[in-house]
């Protein structure tokens, strides 16, 4: 399956020069696959005779880029994310998001790209958090709050989870490992939606994304009594 490539910003799917998948596309192809972080509505091209047009997510929802019609918005335009725990290798899992009109075609036409570059593809719907961090962010709330709590050492649960249920590696470590300011944006957003306590950010989430924006805050001073 031919595709092709437009660049919007770094890609978290794709990092650096993208490898293997950025250097196999042609100039031409009737799959277009935008890279980039965050595409601003409206940056990816409208063509209709494109097998499809595959916009790559962060935590947003596909609908921000394609617009909703009261649960009939669906066209050749997918989206995907490939999971990531922070700044970690990317995964070979890449979840393809549809809207509930979606071309079956465009759904088929990005599966195979990415099943043709060796990614392993899931499909689902257009909600906040796909699949993957409706599941994880919980548990990862869950471990920080019996931290909070006193129920037991970060390490000990940690390693309870990889002894005890084969985990590669434990919740606390691993959500500090994908940073937890990065946790509390994702959580945060999927509250915002759907409410459940078990979304709520944990405190140290909360911490965490409070000292960045100091940090960044910080750094914007300096810059600017630099500038005068």
């Amino acid at each position: 399956m031919k595709y092709s490539i437009v660049r919007h910003g770094s890609s978290r799917a794709f990092p650096g020069n993208g490898g293997a998948f950025v250097a196999s596309a042609s100039d031409k192809a009737d799959v277009v696959v935008y890279l980039g972080a965050f595409h601003a509505p409206g940056s990816h091209a409208i063509d209709a005779a494109r097998r499809a047009i595959v916009l790559e997510l962060d935590i947003e929802c596909l609908g921000v880029h394609t617009g909703e019609e009261a649960g009939e918005e669906g066209s050749n335009v997918i989206g995907f994310a490939r999971y990531r725990n922070g700044n970690d290798t990317p995964s070979d899992l890449v979840e393809l998001v549809r809207q509930p009109q979606t071309s079956e075609a465009a759904v088929d036409a990005a599966r195979d790209v990415f099943e043709a570059a060796g990614l392993r593809v899931v499909v689902c719907a257009d909600q906040a958090g796909r699949i993957i961090d409706r599941l994880v962010r919980p548990k990862y709330n869950a471990a920080l709050r019996f931290l909070d709590e006193g129920l037991a050492a970060a390490k000990d649960m940690d390693l309870t989870c990889r002894l005890g249920l084969g985990y590669p590696d434990g919740p606390v470590e691993r959500v500090e490992r994908g940073d937890l300011a990065r946790h509390h944006e994702i959580t945060q957003s999927l509250f915002e939606v759907f409410g459940s306590p078990g979304f709520a950010p944990a405190r140290r989430a909360v911490v965490a994304n409070q000292r960045k924006r100091q940090q960044v805050l910080q750094a914007q001073r300096k810059s600017q009594r630099e500038e005068d």
